[in-house]
């Protein structure tokens, strides 16, 4: 069976939006999905929150979530928000 990956690049203008339409193509996807964050440089308690529920859904559905060249300040708020452990991280 072949793997079916999600690639997706979060919109710095709509970081939000951005992660909803992920979860919502994870019911499309299989095996991980990539989310490409080079364009973020902050985000909000909106896409904080959209975050926590891709973490979720993905732990449902057993994807692994990738976030791609992530701004070192936007992890450091996943980290402190403890989100860090639920993705995994690439430059």
């Amino acid at each position: 069976m072949a793997t079916i990956a999600l690639f997706l690049n979060i919109d710095r203008e709509r970081v939000a939006s951005s992660v909803k339409e992920a979860v919502e193509k994870l019911d499309s996807a299989e095996g991980e999905a990539v989310l490409d964050f080079s364009s973020v440089l902050r985000i909000d308690s909106t896409a904080m929150r959209a975050l926590e529920e891709l973490a979720h859904r993905a732990d449902e559905k057993a994807i692994k979530v990738v976030l791609r060249s992530v701004n070192v300040d936007v992890y450091k708020v996943l980290k402190l928000a403890k989100l860090t452990r639920r993705f995994s991280f690439v430059n």
